[in-house]
């Protein structure tokens, strides 16, 4: 069995704050012309970089996505994707293909945001709702828990901090910690031919601030036709890692101290505020980083290295590694947290999805769609969901291969066929292949993603692991 192991990376801190002390106390008896040295100010950066990375990152993606330009929707108004995969050069990488998306941001400061949803009528359904440090609030996945194979009818309030007032009947409340929250829901599609049906469900989502709630608040915004200007600014600009990646350290920590006074950590953390106020950051105030230009250029790095460095909770296990249960309700593991943020952005919790992603075959060797694979799903060991799953080929880089049908996606809602013995089988080649359960891939060095939607409690205890990716 795999363990998930939790880390506290306040561990770090905590040593670099007594190394501090220490280095404090040994100053009273050296010489004054002793150079001071500045390595506290190189394990801070990195420190304080992983702890806000979240918060700066989901600024940079709210930024990016509210307003009236093609592309683009006001506050508490969803944007609503209308193809598979969604059109645009904007896209995050690896794109599903298993569902339509309607995304928006919720602006909770003032008053509540009640979002509504419609009865699926057995569709699948994963809505969540993401605070600003990248913790889930609230979802959807726990209702297929209990054997529900889609949503009821419901309308949901989203109420910031502080506020006090009644709510409609039937109502249910959710408190959120920020001023912000950003809102998915994605509806299972079954094929060009369920895109109909997929975007009625669409259409009768409601979105709302309170005092405007039982008017006619449909969110209308669609997806942008490919090649507008707003998505060629967009991929101009990179996607939201890729602009906090490109940040420096004034224009990182700028941002994190602009964000703070709405969004205050979560959980509370005065230890990370002391250590962020000791390089001159603090909430709403302007930014006064230490004159230690090598010390602050060393802890940036450091930062960005650990950001996309895996921890050692990730589950691993026949080369596909994925995350367990601690994603979506971090408390103080900020590594797990910001890598997850970076790594797969609006990842939900152990309830609501996994995703499984692997670059090697079995042998070690890169995956490379020229060659062919098979995985090879036991009878007892296919992926176990509530709702459904499906595999996924990608280049390297998470873009799907032109050279692919790159709406195809291999799974059981797909009617993929199992063997005689109940076994399942999956063929994954650039070339066409004769077993039904054929993955098309592009023909280029690639990553396979292994999505379970509402996963079953062994799909992120350890218990349970994707087969491995044999070469044929």
């Amino acid at each position: 069995m795999i363990k998930n192991r939790r880390e506290l990376f306040s561990i770090h801190w905590t040593c670099a704050s007594l190394a501090g002390l220490a280095f404090l106390a040994g100053c009273a008896s050296t010489p004054s012309a002793t150079p001071k040295s500045t390595g506290w100010i190189t394990d801070e950066v990195a420190d304080s970089y992983v702890f806000g990375y979240p918060l700066v990152l989901m600024g940079v993606a709210r930024d990016a996505a509210i307003g009236t330009d093609p592309g683009q929707a006001p506050l508490n108004t969803l944007r609503h994707a209308q193809a598979l995969p969604p059109i645009g050069a904007a896209n995050p990488p690896q794109p599903g293909v298993d569902t339509l998306d309607s995304t928006g941001w919720l602006d909770v400061g003032s008053e509540p945001v009640l979002v509504s949803l419609p009865d699926s009528h057995g569709r699948y359904v994963d809505a969540r709702v993401l605070d600003m440090w990248t913790n889930v609030v609230w979802s959807t996945g726990p209702q297929f828990a209990t054997g529900a194979k889609g949503i009821k009818a419901q309308t949901i309030a989203f109420v910031g901090p502080g506020w006090q007032g009644e709510l409609p009947r039937g109502v249910k409340r959710v408190d959120v910690p920020s001023a912000n929250a950003w809102v998915s829901v994605r509806i299972q599609s079954n094929g060009a031919r369920d895109l109909t049906a997929v975007r009625k469900l669409q259409r009768a989502i409601r979105v709302a601030p309170l005092s405007a709630y039982g008017a006619d608040s449909r969110s209308a915004p669609v997806a942008p036709p490919r090649g507008n200007a707003a998505d060629s600014a967009s991929a101009a600009a990179g996607t939201p890692a890729a602009q906090v990646a490109a940040l420096d350290a004034n224009g990182f920590f700028s941002r994190l101290a602009d964000a703070l006074p709405d969004n205050p950590p979560t959980p509370a953390d005065p230890h990370a505020l002391k250590i962020l106020a000791d390089l001159g950051v603090t909430p709403g105030n302007p930014v006064k980083l230490p004159r230690a230009r090598d010390a602050i250029a060393a802890g940036l790095a450091d930062g960005h290295e650990r950001v996309g460095t895996p921890p050692s909770n990730m589950l691993t296990g026949n080369g596909w590694s994925w995350f367990g249960e601690g994603v979506g309700n971090y408390g103080p593991d900020y590594a797990l947290r910001a890598y997850a943020a970076s790594a797969q952005p609006g990842i939900g919790t152990c309830d609501d999805e996994v995703r499984a992603v692997v670059t090697q075959d079995s042998d070690g060797h890169p995956l490379n769609g020229a060659n062919r694979y098979v995985i090879h799903f036991a009878p007892n060991q296919l992926p176990p969901v509530h709702g459904f799953w499906s595999i996924t080929a990608y280049t390297r880089d998470g873009a799907l291969g032109d050279s692919a049908p790159a709406r195809l996606a291999v799974g059981d809602r797909n009617g993929a066929r199992r063997n005689r013995d109940g076994s399942l089988d999956v063929t994954v080649s650039s070339a066409r292949a004769r077993n039904g359960n054929w993955l098309p891939a592009p023909r280029t060095d690639m990553q396979l993603v292994l999505r379970l939607y509402a996963p079953k409690p062994q799909a992120t205890d350890g218990s349970w692991q994707p087969p491995a990716v044999v070469r044929q």
